[in-house]
């Protein structure tokens, strides 16, 4: 039998790259995609694995960017999807150039919706696939300091609930949401966060919490929050006044609170 394919976005580290590792590990054949080329030393890194791996550097913000990636898997049915790629910003908004704030958006949200409506049609249309969107706890709390940011990923999260909902009666395909916390990646220093809490505190390790994401994948569950305490926050992020979680928010991600 060939082998199945796998395509995961912003998988030249973190979460994505350690995702990239396990698809391997189950044998899959990967077409991995990064905004940067150091996807190129993830692939080189991947192919010991002794599976097939494409690697292509694209602007996932764009539709254009999406496209090529499509295109790249030469009409082979991709049959795992892992939409992880995704931007922070850090800073007050009115400090915020447009075109960052607009990234985000157009990476976080634009971007990752084409991407779905592109791999889900032909899922849903044989009747089978498995998609993890990597949301965040992010969406649950009202970001100070982060808030374009936390605002896309309630977007994520919430859009993913409802698709999942619309989509129930295709049971050969499933969609699953991924929500970390924070994790040690790349991010808080792309998002010019490291003079933050948050930014300088201890972190999720990206291979747990994307271990976590891969066993609700496998299994079909519908959300995976990673970690004890990121659970907790999305537990009280249901009965705590907004004005309080935005304030807590503040204290980490406010620039200078690392001191």
């Amino acid at each position: 039998m060939a082998r199945k394919l796998a395509l995961i976005t912003g998988a030249s580290t973190g979460i994505g790259f350690e995702l990239a590792h396990i698809a391997a590990d189950n044998g899959y054949d990967l077409l991995i995609v990064a905004d940067e080329a150091l996807i190129e030393d993830a692939a080189a890194d991947l192919r010991t694995k002794n599976v097939e791996v494409d690697a292509v550097e694209a602007d996932l913000a764009t539709l254009e960017g999406v496209d090529a990636v499509i295109a790249r898997a030469g009409g082979r049915p991709i049959d795992l999807v892992c939409a992880n790629a995704g931007r922070g910003l850090g800073h007050g908004f009115l400090d915020q150039e447009v075109d960052d704030w607009r990234r985000v958006i157009d990476t976080n949200i634009t971007g990752t919706v084409y991407l779905l409506k592109q791999v889900l049609t032909p899922m849903v249309a044989r009747n089978d696939g498995k998609v993890l969107i990597t949301g965040s706890i992010a969406g649950y709390i009202p970001g100070s300091f982060q808030a374009v940011y936390n605002g896309s990923k309630a977007f994520i999260d919430s859009f993913a609930d409802a698709l999942r909902n619309e989509l129930k009666d295709s049971r050969g395909v499933t969609i699953t949401t991924l929500m970390p916390g924070p994790t040690e990646t790349e991010f808080f220093d792309r998002a010019d966060m490291l003079d933050t809490k948050v930014g300088n505190d201890e972190k999720a390790d990206p291979g747990k919490v994307a271990r976590d994401g891969w066993d609700g994948l496998m299994a079909g569950e519908g959300n995976v929050v990673s970690g004890w305490q990121n659970k907790a926050q999305v537990l009280a992020s249901r009965v705590v006044p907004a004005s309080v979680m935005a304030e807590r928010h503040r204290a980490i991600a406010e620039p200078g609170s690392a001191e």
